[in-house]
């Protein structure tokens, strides 16, 4: 129980990856709190060291709110884990302004007030993970997703930089890339390959279960393994890292 006492936060903690990492700082003794903007799928995986509070990272006042309540009831934020995000290919000249704000504000936005927010109460405490979840299109471009891969490479800017800012505190930020994760979002990137090429379900899974390296989907217990890691003992020099979970190298 390493993490006992510790606050962690984690935004998109109801499904996929978040809820595997929040499911596992809880089970070191961290007291979790998960976001997402449904509170009836929240309240479906709460419990013991886990509590849910709907908020929508797109949203200034909200997420300032819903984090300074979570403070009130578990004490400042120790881990902060910005995962909430969207996954969406579209080519870039059908690509409106609209769909661009919306991608924008959720990935980038809404990692950026997340870690604002839980770094001032951060900064009341002598230790502290910050833990982005970035992409492997946040490394490479990622062909017919210029605009998701244009907010995962701008949340590794925001991760390094941040690295600097606090170099030499007891306050780390790394960022985690995975490849194709066995998640909904998965589910959801199925149809929206089908609907765009006629392509089958079938292949379109075909489609992304090839591009990892090691031909399968990586478990969304794999990338909270890696966190885990991150915020354990001995991960004080790891720091402003970009770290690839993709079955091999991209």
């Amino acid at each position: 129980m390493e993490l006992s006492g510790k606050h962690a936060f984690v935004t998109g903690g109801g499904t996929g990856i978040g809820l595997a990492i929040a499911r596992a700082l809880a089970a070191d003794g961290a007291k979790v709190t998960i976001t997402g903007r449904r509170q009836e799928v929240l309240d479906a995986v709460a419990g013991g060291n886990i509590t849910g509070l709907a908020m929508d990272v797109r949203d200034e006042e909200d997420v300032v709110a819903k984090i300074a309540a979570a403070v009130d009831r578990n004490g400042p934020v120790q881990i902060c884990i910005a995962n909430a995000g969207i996954a969406e290919g579209r080519a870039l000249h059908k690509t409106t302004l609209d769909f661009w704000r919306n991608m924008m504000a959720t990935n980038l936005d809404g990692a950026f007030l997340t870690i604002r927010e839980c770094l001032t109460s951060m900064h009341q405490t002598d230790w502290g993970r910050v833990i982005t979840i970035s992409s492997m299109a946040g490394l490479r471009g990622l062909k017919g997703a210029p605009c998701y891969s244009a907010t995962k490479h701008g949340l590794i800017g925001l991760t390094r930089a941040l690295s600097e800012d606090y170099m030499g505190k007891p306050i780390t930020f790394n960022a985690i890339c995975p490849a194709y994760v066995d998640t909904p979002i998965v589910g959801q990137n199925v149809a929206s390959i089908t609907e765009r090429t006629g392509m089958s379900d079938d292949k379109a899974m075909e489609l992304m279960v090839g591009a990892n390296r090691h031909g399968r989907l990586i478990a969304p217990e794999e990338i909270a393994a890696a966190a885990m890691w991150l915020v354990g003992p001995g991960s004080g020099s790891v720091n402003g890292q970009a770290i690839e979970i993709a079955g091999g190298q991209l």
